[in-house]
Order: structure tokens, then sequence, then C-alpha cells
């Protein structure tokens, strides 16, 4: 990913203001207060793009920055300007013990084997294979205990928390593990997909965006510049003919320039809603959120872009995955994050009340919400813009699939060459793609538990003849 050099900031960008927002130098600036807890609008027009005067409803505060930086957008700017920092500033302080003591005594940090599955996750229905793993006994029902798993209000504390092994069992943006192993040098080691597809691209009905063009001059919202949600809309960005720059949200764009910002994902539906940004690229439940209550639709499924691309992976400690002697407790975690796909692709609908505020409140989102984020996906809904170009990949809104293609990780470790970022990644210039591809991923455990259950080759990102742990990536922009 690229580094983003020019025109770095000196003073406060114009901010995307939230409750809490502190920047103390924005008195003209109108504020808005993200509050989604209603499902359906009281007017019908405001799905066609009619603001909502009610979209301030009261909902819990825990959840106003989930799954954003963990850091304030002022804060981030400060980063930018700080070699090596960028949005990963939280990453870099989250793991300092881990390098100091690394630095002091000479060798990796190592801690005391410890059986007991302990989860972190964001409430996203990335998370979901593990919570069903949990919820639904397959952890014990391989032997092996699982503590109720912790929720987390921010990418940067749930690496954190896997940092300082508060949790042993995380799931994680892929890019994240490629910076915490290669840049820390941090022993993470990705062992599975979580699930797969999950995203995609929402956009303001009042700005009149039908295509990837009419983003250009526009204002582009991203949950975490190293997420595949920043790989793949700056992809399709560049495809159009269009400049990703980075630069403060009152700056004159150029008609062919998309502007990207980092904004906590709870915060997108309200300010696509309030004009502040005209698009994002987020992970569910906050796309379907969007279209029911902020005046956004569908632009384009990013499954329906990179066919089966990965997002959220499984991320262990590499003692854990490494170490001959775990070695059937890691199989057991593994052969239970498969069972959990697998049920949870025979039970979506149940799966989805489960997870919901409605059930056993792993997300504070009423079952409506999850299920159309889990559910929702069918080519006459998504007609105008047609968010979904190739049903013949036979792709869902999300899908779970284990298996984590090398050819996949190579592609992403190329891409993140080519993103811009707010930060330095020099480090990226020394790996290969064929190296991170073998090295941080560990296939045995994941391998096994698939072979066994062969059932799992029915999603059709996988393929149907030949070898089908080998594939080539499909995308088309």
């Amino acid at each position: 990913m690229k580094k983003y050099i020019e025109e770095v900031p000196t003073g406060p960008r114009a901010l995307v203001h939230v409750d809490g927002c502190s920047c103390g130098t924005c008195g003209q600036a109108r504020s808005i207060d993200p509050r989604l807890q209603q499902l359906k609008p009281d007017n019908p027009d405001i799905a066609d793009g009619m603001e909502d005067p009610h979209l301030a409803l009261n909902y819990d505060p825990l959840f106003s920055d989930v799954l954003g930086t963990g850091v304030s957008r002022r804060d981030m700017l400060k980063m930018a300007g700080l070699a090596g920092m960028g949005a990963m500033g939280g990453m870099m302080s989250s793991m300092s013990a881990f390098a100091q003591q690394k630095r002091a005594t000479g060798r990796r940090v190592t801690k005391a084997f410890d059986p007991v599955i302990q989860i972190g996750y964001l409430p996203i229905t990335d998370a979901a294979t593990l919570l069903v793993a949990h919820e639904m006994g397959f952890f014990k029902k391989q032997g092996i205990e699982s503590k109720p798993p912790t929720l987390v209000r921010g990418w940067s504390q749930l690496v954190e928390g896997f940092s300082s092994q508060r949790f042993n069992l995380a799931h994680m943006l892929i890019p994240v593990p490629i910076y915490m192993r290669y840049n820390n040098k941090f022993p993470v080691k990705i062992t599975a997909w979580n699930h797969t597809n999950g995203s995609g691209v929402i956009v303001s009905k009042k700005k009149g965006i039908k295509t990837v063009k009419d983003l250009g001059g526009k204002q582009y919202a991203v949950p975490y510049w190293y997420s595949i949600h920043n790989i793949i809309a700056q992809k399709m960005v560049r495809q159009a003919g269009l400049i990703p720059v980075i630069r403060p949200q009152n700056a004159k764009l150029a008609p062919n320039e998309v502007n990207f910002l980092v904004l906590n994902p709870p915060d997108m539906p309200p300010a696509l809603a309030a004009g502040q940004i005209d698009a994002y690229c987020v992970a569910e439940p906050f796309n379907a959120l969007g279209e029911i209550r902020a005046g956004g639709e569908m632009l384009r499924f990013t499954g329906d872009v990179w066919k089966g691309h990965p997002c959220c992976v499984v991320i262990m400690h590499e003692d854990d995955a490494m170490d001959p002697a775990r070695a059937q407790w890691m199989q057991g975690v593994h052969n239970a994050i498969v069972e959990a796909q697998l049920h949870l692709r025979d039970n979506t609908k149940a799966m989805a009340e489960m997870m919901s505020r409605d059930g056993k409140k792993y997300m504070p989102f009423p079952k409506e919400v999850i299920e159309r984020a889990m559910l929702f996906y069918n080519v006459a809904d998504y007609s105008t813009p047609p968010a979904i170009q190739h049903p013949e990949w036979g792709q869902h809104r999300i899908n779970f699939q284990g298996w984590p293609f090398p050819s996949a990780t190579r592609e992403v470790v190329s891409d993140m060459k080519e993103t811009l970022v707010g930060g330095d990644l020099a480090f990226l210039n020394k790996l290969t793609p064929e190296f991170v591809a073998k090295d941080l991923v560990q296939y045995t455990y994941i391998k096994k538990a698939l072979e066994a259950n062969p059932k799992w080759r029915t999603d059709l990102s996988v393929p149907q003849t030949g070898d089908p742990f080998e594939r080539k990536e499909v995308i088309e922009l």
C-alpha cells in the first residue's frame, strides 16, 4: 500500500462529527448523532433518498465506535505525519510491550499454553463462524472448552487483546496480520478463512451515483486503511479511470479524484444521510442499515467484484499453530470452525436471529437487520444500479468456507503495494506474494478438517473440478 505523501495537512481536517466529538475547531460544523435502533423508516420516501428526521434515535453508546480504528480522526491526522504510523498507530502501541520484551530478552515472547478458547470479536457478520462455533457447542464437541466470546469496539483493540494473549482466537482483516508479522515482527499465523464476501459499496441516492465513474469528486469512507474494503474500493476506482487521494474533506477535488477517509462503520449510515460522505465500503450489517435507514443504495457487492474474496481471516498465535505438542488441540479447533461454517450455510436465518439482539445478543442489531445482511441477495432487487453483475458465480451476500487459497493471499499482497493509505509501508518492498502465502498461513489443520467434510466444496467459489485447494482468482471490476 502506498504511503500518503502529498498535501500532508498541518492542521485539523474537516471532520465528520459524531457523538462525543472533541476536536474543538469546528464551531460552524453540523454535528450528527447516529442512532439507528428502528428498522424501517416511518416515511417510505426516506428509503428513496429523503433525509430521515428521526435518524437520531437512541441506541447503546457502547457501539458508537464499533469497528473503527480505535482512535479519533484527529488522532489519525497526527499519526499520518509520523513515519511508519499512519492508521496503524493503535496497533503499533498495542504491541509495544511485546517488542520491548523481545528486544530486552533477545528472544520471542511466549506464554504458557492454555487450551481454553478465548475469542475476541467485533459485532459484525464477519465474526459469525467463531460465534456459532462457541454458541452451538462445536468446540465442546471436540473436547475443547471455550469461554464466552468477548466483544471489543475496534480493530486496534482487537489487535491489542490478541497481542497481549488475552485472546488466542480472533477474526481479523486479512491485510492486518500481514502488517503484524512483517512490519511489527509479531508471531501471528492465519490458520483459516472466517468467511468470504460479506461487504458492499453503499452510495447516497441523493448524489445520482449509478456507476463507479460517478464517484469522481466524491467523499468515500472505508473502515480501516488495512482492509479488503480499501483494497477493493480503490481497485474499482482506478479501473474506472479515477484517482484515489487522501486529502482534507474541504479540499477541492478534481472531477477524476475520489477522496478516501477512515470512518467508524456505525457512523457511516448517518454520515451518508447527512451528506457528509457520498459512499462507503464496509462489512455487514452496516450496508443493510445504510439501505434501510440512511437513503443509501448498493452500488456493488464486493463478492460480485472478486468472487469468493477473503475478508476476515482466522488468526492464532504462532506457538499454538506450529507446536507439534498442540496438534490435536489445533485440529479440534479447526474441525469446529468447519462444522460452524457448514451449520451457518444450512441454518442462516436461525443463526442470524441467534446472533442478534433478539437472540443471544452477540450483536446490537435486531434480527431483521442481520437477516438482511446475510440473506438478501436477489438480482431483481439490485437491478438499478446493477449491484449483482455475475449471478452465474453463485455467490451470496456472505459465504462461509474456510480454505485460505494461496492465490488470494498472493493477490492481497500484490494489491497492498498499490493501495493508497495514510502510513509508511516500506516493509512491503521486501515481501513477495509467494513468500507471504507460504510463510504467513498454516494450512495443515484447516485442510484436514475440510477433507473430512467434503460438503465444503459445494461453495461455488471453490473449483468444482480438479484440485479444490487451488484456484485462479476471478476479479471483474
